[in-house]
């Protein structure tokens, strides 16, 4: 049976499909993937909505379990390591949620020292100032004693980053961190990814996104997905000179050949309670029960 036995430090650790098919029960969202991604890297996952990102995303977590198929993290089959050495390897994870997922009970230095709480016996003041460090590094630290209420949307993806890597992972996983930001908010949090990067280098990053700014911005390698398959893993430079319509059409934000609207008048029984609705201020009756 196999047992976990992390790399050296200084090594970032592969994520290997192979031949995953992933879904939920017996419903498969994913279908025989196969990619690499690289150890040490910034990959973005790209695909339009519903195509399986947040699944995969969930199998890499292993919040799920595969249907069918392989994941090798670290060139270890991660679904087939006992229970213990499979929770071993999770520690090495570290995960910001899509809206930074803050209990709103605590404060902000409260939430991101949790990792350190549940897991270990430490003095409080030490993990207080652990979190301090981390809250430091995404200039949060003026914040610590404020509850997440109290904060920007901005602010609180920050702090969930800094909850993430408190505990140094060997790979972060970030679920559309510049969602629901605005343009300048979002380059601060692509540029505080490549900031973390830059000062972790070993570390292994994997951030789903729909942000093509985000993907110019931090991408080392990308991996597309469409309808439940892979169609494009590589460099960055790669997916530029790629000549995949559909490709081409996501990168240069092309509407598809369902993008007309189809139109349909509407229902004459209903535009006229509409009618007398917005005439008269008052509810409409059809006279029909």
């Amino acid at each position: 049976m196999e047992t976990f036995t992390p790399a050296a430090e200084t090594d970032g650790w592969d994520i290997r499909f192979q031949n995953l098919t992933a879904g939920y029960g017996t419903r498969a969202v994913l279908s025989n993937i196969n990619a690499t991604l690289p150890g040490g890297k910034v990959t973005v996952i790209l695909g339009g909505s519903g195509c399986g990102k947040s699944t995969l995303l969930r199998h890499i977590i292993g919040l799920s379990r595969p249907i069918g198929g392989n994941i090798l993290i670290g060139g270890h089959d991660f679904f087939h390591l006992p229970g213990g050495e499979f929770r071993r390897l999770r520690r090495h994870m570290g995960v910001l949620f899509q809206d930074g997922a803050l209990l709103g009970a605590l404060t902000l230095a409260q939430n991101v020292a949790l990792p350190l709480t549940e897991h270990l016996k430490l003095p409080k003041d030490v993990v207080r100032r652990a979190a301090l460090r981390v809250l430091r590094m995404v200039e949060l630290e003026d914040f610590a004693d404020f509850y997440p209420n109290e904060l920007s949307g901005g602010m609180r993806k920050r702090a969930g980053l800094a909850r993430a890597i408190i505990a140094e992972p060997r790979i972060l996983l970030c679920d559309e961190p510049t969602s629901g930001l605005d343009p300048i908010t979002a380059a601060r949090m692509d540029a505080l990814l490549k900031a973390m990067h830059e000062f972790y280098p070993a570390m292994t990053m994997i951030i789903v996104s729909h942000d093509l700014a985000s993907l110019d911005a931090i991408a080392d390698h990308v991996l597309v997905l469409r309808e439940g398959s892979a169609i494009f893993s590589g460099p960055l430079e790669e997916l530029r000179e790629n000549d995949d319509p559909y490709l081409r059409s996501f990168l240069n934000r092309q509407p598809g050949d369902n993008s007309k609207l189809t139109h349909t008048p509407p229902d004459p029984e209903v535009r006229a309670a509409l009618n007398r609705w917005l005439n008269s201020g008052t509810p409409a009756q059809t006279g029909k029960g």
